[in-house]
């Protein structure tokens, strides 16, 4: 994959997922803290001689891995997770460690219609890819990710098409 430029020729902006998520990040590391205390509850209250406490370890390693799910899917705290990425060759977007990456070339694109929370890409091809905005944190950073779209049409001859605020 040829490489055209450096640092500054790319856009990288992070993404929030628990703002699309149907329960806050909030939410869902309350209810994971409580699982993981209960679970303790169950380990340190029963007697060890019981046949079904392998059970008990069971969930409770379910609730550690779900707590680290939690975690990476929501924080930065091992790194950027979820981002769109803007470069002169490609446009990435991610939206979390266990999902894959959208990846839409630049020489491909043939429109980009730019709405207040959205980017719709028409390719070539006629495929149709839909950037989500909403996940952005700054509203500085989407209008970073509008105007590098706007550079990039008068050098790859793409239209860009803007929605009207009426």
């Amino acid at each position: 994959m040829p490489t055209a430029g450096n640092a500054r020729s790319s856009l990288l902006v992070q993404l929030s997922p628990s703002r699309n998520a149907k329960l806050s990040f909030t939410v869902q590391l309350v209810l994971t803290l409580f699982w993981l205390a209960w679970a303790t509850m169950l380990l340190l209250s029963d007697n060890p001689t019981n046949d079904q406490n392998y059970l008990y370890y069971i969930f409770f390693g379910l609730a550690v891995v779900f707590l680290g799910y939690v975690i990476l899917q929501n924080t930065s705290v091992f790194g950027i997770q979820s981002y769109i990425e803007v470069t002169p060759e490609y446009i990435v977007q991610k939206n979390g460690v266990f999902r894959t990456k959208m990846i839409t070339a630049i020489p491909d694109i043939e429109a980009v219609h730019v709405s207040p929370m959205a980017l719709r890409i028409t390719q070539r091809d006629g495929n149709k890819v839909y950037l989500d905005l909403k996940q952005i944190r700054k509203k500085r950073d989407i209008e970073k990710v509008k105007s590098r779209i706007r550079e990039l049409s008068t050098q790859h001859n793409f239209e860009v098409t803007e929605a009207n605020l009426a």
